[in-house]
């Protein structure tokens, strides 16, 4: 059994007794003696918003995960004190917290509990990277599964697991095998048959435990930030999925072409390749819509290029494919070759675009062009850029599909696997380093490349 005192002799801090309370409309706070605030935000009848601050002080509230879109709204909203806890209550339920440590405990209308704290939001300095490392702790029904977290290469039910949201470039992973390609820090929880969701909105590296290391206790963390998390109830889990999209957004309903059989591999080339194989599908009567190109169809593996060798008319190539009934698709990474004749760099680099370290020099990193730096996708200056350079590609040649890859961001020949943590992201505004950065590059990116093509 995890212990207050053997968690303080472990480093870690908890909220203790509650010092004050007070609500704005649909927002409910409580601080403890010890500089503990918790936000209590009810956003809809089985929507709640859960956010720590330490030292009384609350971060910026900023995320890249929330809808623009998003709307709140609830049929019934109640507030009660007690002599040991304040009682809130929904249509949907009841929320609990507790006035000694500031526990949390949430109920179904039928008094049911379906997610109660453990230990409850606690931290520790992170002395080797500055600021806290937060956790949160539930308790784990007996009967209780776990489901979500985006690709994991493991049982679907993710109870005795141990997961880590860390962007990685895994080429040829294996089973149980973390961290890989995607952090979607977002879990259902299922117990007697009732669904609920938690979403904990942080992208710093973060983990989350579901009874590996304690058999009855799930627990999620990260290196960095804010204990922020939403949590949404069911009781089904159509429910529970339906409710977390509405916050962090649904895809564009994709063109019918890309429902259909795509061929891709590393990598075809010169364009006589790609006419054999598309004429070989035609001749064998196997259905296919789109053919890719990996980075060989590029100069040198230069974005935003072509090979004048190997493909010398590629807008013939492009026309004589859709004739056929074929979309082309091509590949496109973030690492820019620093090279002086090539136009894409030299824009970027007069222009600051590039990712910056600390101390102000431009982080360099080995993909396969050689030597390249990256653009701060964080930057809306930059994603805008980024954006006009599809013009040609898109309207001139006629290319129909984008493949962004290699933006983890992914780094050749060190051990990590990646960019250095010192390096300096606009965030929109909100000035971070690359231990925040790190998992929504690739998010920035591909958000910039819709926006251009």
């Amino acid at each position: 059994m995890i212990t207050n005192t053997s968690l303080e002799q472990k480093g870690n801090n908890f909220p203790n007794e509650l010092q004050s309370f007070y609500k704005e409309k649909d927002h409910f706070f409580f601080t403890s003696e010890n500089g503990v605030i918790l936000k209590l935000s009810v956003l809809r009848d089985s929507l709640i918003r859960f956010r720590y601050a330490v030292d009384y002080d609350f971060q910026a509230d900023f995320s890249y995960a929330i809808a623009p879109d998003f709307t709140t709204g609830y049929n019934e909203l109640s507030f009660e004190e007690k002599e040991l806890e304040y009682v809130i209550e929904t249509s949907k339920l009841l929320i609990y917290v507790n006035k000694s440590n500031l526990k949390v405990c949430i109920a179904d209308k039928e008094g049911e509990i379906i997610l109660n704290d453990e230990v409850g939001f606690h931290w520790e300095e992170n002395y080797d990277q500055g600021g806290n490392r937060v956790k949160m702790s539930k308790v784990s029904q007996a009967a209780e599964s776990y489901y979500g977290m985006g690709d994991k290469a493991s049982h679907i039910n993710l109870k005795g697991r141990k997961v880590e949201n860390w962007v990685t470039d895994q080429y040829a992973f294996g089973k149980d095998q973390e961290p890989l390609y995607k952090a979607i820090p977002f879990y259902i929880g299922l117990h007697h048959q009732k669904a609920y969701g938690v979403f904990f909105d942080n992208s710093f590296q973060s983990f989350f435990d579901f009874g590996h290391d304690k058999r009855n206790v799930t627990s999620f963390w990260a290196e960095g930030g804010e204990m922020n998390y939403y949590f949404f109830y069911g009781p089904n889990m159509a429910q529970v999925v339906e409710a977390y999209s509405s916050l962090t957004g649904t895809p564009e309903l994709p063109p019918l072409w890309a429902l259909g059989f795509h061929q891709s591999k590393w990598s075809y080339f010169p364009d006589s390749q790609v006419r054999s194989i598309a004429q070989t599908f035609r001749e064998k009567q196997i259905p296919c819509d789109a053919i890719y190109l990996d980075i060989d169809y590029m100069d040198g593996f230069r974005c935003f290029t072509w090979d004048e060798e190997r493909f010398p008319d590629p807008k013939k190539l492009l026309e004589d494919l859709k004739s056929d009934g074929f979309k082309l698709v091509t590949m496109i990474d973030p690492g820019i070759k620093i090279d002086r004749k090539y136009w894409v760099y030299n824009e970027a680099n007069q222009k600051g675009y590039f990712c910056r370290r600390a101390d102000g020099t431009h982080f360099k990193g080995k993909v396969w062009p050689g030597e390249c730096k990256f653009p701060d996708f964080t930057d809306p200056k930059v994603r805008e850029w980024w954006a006009d350079l599809y013009k040609e590609m898109m309207s001139d040649i006629g290319i129909q599909g984008v493949w962004n890859d290699m933006n983890e961001p992914a780094v050749m020949d060190v051990p990590s696997k990646t960019a250095n943590l010192d390096i300096r992201h606009n965030y929109d505004g909100h000035p971070c380093s690359h231990r925040k950065g790190h998992n929504v590059y690739g998010m920035q990116m591909v958000r910039a490349t819709y926006e251009g093509v």
